[in-house]
């Protein structure tokens, strides 16, 4: 069987269907997708939550097991900045997601504070991640870890230049990949693929170039982020409007 961290070095890039529920699990199972992924911001929503660490890890937790048991694909957590204030509860945290059979994390270089997505220093953010990875021990080589880096997502003025800062970084404390949401300009991923030898990930966005394209640039990943989560429920909420303006039920069964 071809492991997770395979799936991100063959020909296409690996693309991950991101879930919220065992139901939209099981639909990108069926579709036939190779993997897939949580959508952190997707499960806060669904339980009523704002995207940011809102929710406690053990109701996300819950919701990532129960995802797991339904599905027999890897399965890979977005786990924002950690769920935890103290690298010890990180750690904890991503050990029990490895011994519940998750085969993949995405950890943030930002934090929300106060409601605001802030980007931590370089230096900080490096100390806090190999700290945490030198606590894994064994489990390191268990999951395969991509580092997410917010210039882009935070429309920074600079972000080419501090994402292109960051990578050297990433290298350094071995991670498995490179998540570079919000960026979508040809130039830029590009240049962001050139610049290292680990997988790079983008997330689907408007200006997005198409899945061919990406290939020629170089990206090894792709994924949705909460985009088909927020699509279901705006045609929800069209199928619902339409019940009421024509006082039946014929729009569910088209």
């Amino acid at each position: 069987m071809i492991s997770f961290k395979q799936l991100h070095y063959g020909e296409e890039p690996l693309l991950l269907g991101n879930v919220w529920n065992v139901e939209s699990a099981k639909a990108y199972e069926k579709l036939g997708y190779k993997a897939l992924a949580t959508s952190s911001m997707a499960v806060a929503l669904s339980l009523g939550y704002e995207d940011g660490e809102q929710m406690t890890f053990e109701e996300y937790f819950y919701i990532i097991k129960r995802i797991k048991a339904s599905v027999s694909i890897p399965l890979s957590v977005d786990l924002e900045s950690g769920y935890g204030f103290e690298n010890d509860t990180v750690v904890s945290n991503i050990i029990k997601l490895t011994e519940a059979g998750v085969s993949g994390i995405n950890i943030e270089d930002a934090k929300v504070i106060d409601g605001t997505r802030r980007l931590t220093d370089r230096n900080t953010l490096y100390e806090k991640l190999n700290d945490i990875f030198i606590q894994l021990g064994e489990y390191r080589d268990r999951v395969f870890i991509n580092i997410r880096t917010d210039p882009f997502l935070l429309n920074l003025e600079n972000a080419l230049e501090e994402t292109l800062a960051r990578i050297p970084l990433f290298e350094k404390l071995n991670a498995d990949g490179i998540f570079v949401p919000g960026i979508t300009s040809e130039h830029d991923i590009r240049t962001v693929t050139a610049s290292t030898s680990l997988p790079v990930n983008v997330m689907g966005m408007r200006d997005l170039p198409d899945f061919d394209h990406l290939k020629e640039l170089g990206v090894k990943r792709i994924t949705s982020g909460a985009f088909m989560y927020a699509h279901i429920y705006r045609e929800m909420e069209k199928a619902g409007r339409a019940i009421t303006d024509e006082k039946n039920f014929s729009k569910l069964f088209i």
